[in-house]
């Protein structure tokens, strides 16, 4: 009998032979499909495996077969009802039989719909297309992008793109996003940070923003073909990425381990690390590149937060309240939202419950992440002896609302410091170390004006007569902190004290790290406190106050990558290693150490102004850079650019300027210094004019060129006469 197109079709018999292939040969011998007319098999080339019931020659081999063993199917049983005993659903499995793979049906036809379905007019190696929705989602997402570049309007962009219903692709509006914003202006780069850190989580899944910036560092080989500077600018995004809390830290080292070596990806994220994140309060840097949060500072965020705590301790509504927190944009600072809320808690009992349920829900939905929490925490506890002068039982409420947090599962207790509830034991220490800080900044304040060591060696005998060496260790951060407040001869007379009064070593260690505890808060008010503590701890080390070991003791209780007292240590510990490094930093405030005399601010003026005069008259950039480094004064480049401008102004070289740019780029002169500089040459400009009548019309074409360039900010304008500080100095 023939196998025609009557029983089986062309697609059936492609579909068998398929099947046979994929068998276990070991478990099922190979079966053939022929054309030709059958001839009788023998016991020995009958299939093993059973045929399907419904084959059209089924029954006919059963007949035909003669063998003593009969045929596989001779012991199998069929039901005699009604029912089709095929599997359900037509499926293929089930005990004894492989399915309907030669099931023939009258209304059988080949679907061109189906996944599995290949055309037998197309090649079988066939490359897949790109999925019709992708390109249309493309097509969407960038009309997307420019409307809202267009429009700012963030309500109506996560709207658009939520009824595109392709959360799948989200990732590539997240390229486009940022891809686009690169070759536009800062604005636009702000813009898109903004849109992503509102989407995070909510409108966009943090993985497909993940998958993104992965897309966008791959294609940055492409991208630098359009746009020249593409390494600097992807990876400020993703460092303001990081900063936003909407990239881990691991996306760089991650990204990096499957980058090729000749990738301009590997270039972006060495530029993102070194160049972005590791610099000194890189968070408030970062957010301001593009004219973020210029406006805001510190003192307006406080009472901001202070206002929308009062509104929800009022309103009761978490939704409002946790918008407003996030419309802040301040993610690096909201564990002052943690502090001012806990302290809330504990002097209104009334708003203890609803205060911690803002906290939990802030902490659940990752607005407030737990590291910030922690840090709110911390400070309360560095603070609770203060509190108690306010809240008599301050201690007690604290460590019942840590319990609460701990409990509720939204605090990791174990990460906080530990908190004594024996103020009865305390109280006497308390008051003496008060006592004692008092007398101690009276001490170092008559000293900065006589110099006398001996005086202060005796006033400190007679006030810790007991040598208790907490008071030591308290003496240490109150004369290095209110050095960090005064001039270079006072940090030069700090260090020379501390060198001189020999305390125990492990009093010193304690104070240093007292210092880098409460760094975070010196911050707010000090800005540059990281090279200022950074230049103490490397002189305590070359003066043998500290021995290395030491130092590296103090570093290891500050083991997190971004906080404040680890950049200080990796800044002591370059300054450290650096060319000449005891002798630069014997003189970084002007003195040689041990009261011996080295360079004064007279001979640094002098340098400054013969190594610019040097590249004026042809010098070379590099050279000039490497002088300005070596003078190993890095708070004193204000004076640099001061000197700079007034000979610009004076003889208009325009590579003076040229100088303050590369100056500028490879971070040898700070922003902070960059303001220093202007704000002094500001002041004197009436005295320039004397000699240089357009004088103050050149400074404000320069200030004017300096916020374009970004070194200084746009809140930073010309004063008027009146305003001019009397004693200011050229």
């Amino acid at each position: 009998m023939e196998f025609t197109d009557k029983y089986m079709s062309h697609e059936h018999i492609e579909q068998y032979r398929l099947a046979s292939e994929s068998v276990d040969p070991l478990s099922v011998s190979p079966l053939t499909i022929s054309t030709k007319q059958k001839s009788p098999r023998s016991p020995k080339s009958s299939p093993k495996s059973p045929r399907s019931p419904r084959s059209p020659n089924a029954g006919k081999q059963s007949k035909q077969s003669g063998s003593p063993g009969g045929s596989p199917l001779k012991n199998q049983k069929h039901s005699n009802s009604g029912k089709d005993g095929r599997p359900k659903k037509g499926g293929y499995g089930g005990k004894g039989t492989w399915g309907g793979l030669l099931d023939i049906e009258d209304d059988h036809y080949v679907d061109p719909n189906d996944p599995n379905y290949v055309s037998d007019e197309e090649d079988k190696n066939f490359a897949p297309r790109t999925p019709e929705k992708l390109q249309e989602f493309k097509k969407k997402a960038t009309i997307i992008v420019e409307e809202y570049f267009a429009n700012d309007d963030l309500v109506s962009t996560c709207n658009e793109l939520r009824e595109l219903e392709m959360p799948s692709y989200h990732y590539y509006f997240v390229k486009k996003l940022v891809s686009i914003a690169m070759d536009r202006r800062d604005k636009e780069k702000e813009m898109a940070s903004i849109l992503l850190s509102s989407f995070y989580g909510d409108a966009i899944d943090p993985q497909q923003v993940y998958k993104g910036f992965q897309k966008l560092v791959e294609s940055a080989d492409d991208l630098i073909v359009d746009i020249l500077d593409t390494v600097d600018i992807l990876a400020l995004f993703i460092s303001r990425a990081v900063v936003d809390d909407i990239l881990p830290p691991s996306f760089l080292t991650k990204t990096m381990a499957y980058l090729g070596k000749d990738s301009k990806g590997i270039d972006v994220i060495k530029r993102a690390e070194k160049g972005y994140l590791s610099a000194p309060l890189h968070a408030e840097t970062i957010e301001r590149r593009w004219g973020g949060n210029r406006n805001k500072t510190v003192e307006d965020l406080k009472v901001k937060i202070n206002d929308l705590l009062v509104e929800y301790i009022v309103s009761g509504d978490v939704k409002e309240a946790c918008r407003c927190i996030k419309d802040l944009n301040v993610p690096h600072f909201h564990h002052e939202i943690v502090k001012r809320a806990i302290v809330m808690a504990m002097e209104k009992k009334q708003a203890e419950s609803s205060l911690l349920y803002l906290l939990k829900r802030a902490s659940e939905v990752g607005l407030i992440n737990s590291s910030q929490i922690s840090k709110g925490f911390g400070r309360i506890i560095d603070l609770v002896d203060d509190l108690s002068l306010d809240i008599p039982n301050a201690k007690v409420l604290l460590q019942s609302l840590i319990s609460k947090g701990a409990s509720e599962g939204w605090l990791c207790a174990s990460s906080l410091k530990s908190l004594s509830l024996h103020p009865g034991k305390r109280a006497i220490e308390e008051n003496t170390i008060k006592a004692f800080k008092k007398k101690s900044e009276s001490i170092i304040k008559e000293y900065f004006l006589t110099g006398d060591i001996s005086e202060v060696s005796l006033c400190l005998e007679f006030e810790n007569s007991s040598y208790i060496p907490e008071l030591n260790a308290t003496f240490v951060k109150r004369l290095i902190t209110l050095a960090m407040d005064r001039k270079n001869r006072e940090k030069e007379m700090a260090s020379v004290l501390l060198s001189s009064l020999c305390f125990p070593s492990d009093d010193v260690v304690n104070g240093f790290t007292m210092l880098l505890e409460s760094a975070e808060d010196t911050a707010l008010d000090n800005p540059v406190v990281v090279e200022d503590l950074a230049l103490f701890l490397a002189r305590a080390e070359v003066d043998e106050v500290l021995t290395p070991q030491e130092l590296e003791e103090i570093g290891s209780q500050f083991s997190g990558v971004n906080s404040v007292g680890n950049k200080v240590i990796q800044m002591a510990m370059s300054l450290l290693k650096a060319r000449l490094s005891g002798e630069r930093i014997l003189r970084c405030w002007g003195g040689g150490g041990s009261s011996i005399n080295g360079w004064t601010i007279e001979d640094v003026k002098d340098k400054i102004g013969k190594l610019l005069e040097e590249f004026e008259s042809g010098g070379d950039k590099r050279e000039a850079c490497r002088c300005i480094k070596e003078l190993g004064m890095p708070f004193f480049h204000h004076e640099v650019v001061k000197k700079t401008l007034v000979i610009l102004m004076e003889n208009k070289n325009e590579r003076l300027w040229s100088l303050l740019r590369e100056c500028f780029e490879i971070g040898l002169i700070t922003m902070n210094q960059m303001m220093k500089g202007f704000m002094r040459v500001e002041e004197c400009v009436d005295d320039l004019a004397l000699d240089v009548p357009d004088a103050k019309k050149q400074f404000e074409s320069y200030v004017a060129r300096a916020k374009v360039e970004g070194w200084l900010e746009a809140s930073f304008g010309v004063k008027g006469t009146e305003d001019k500080l009397e004693n200011g100095f050229c």
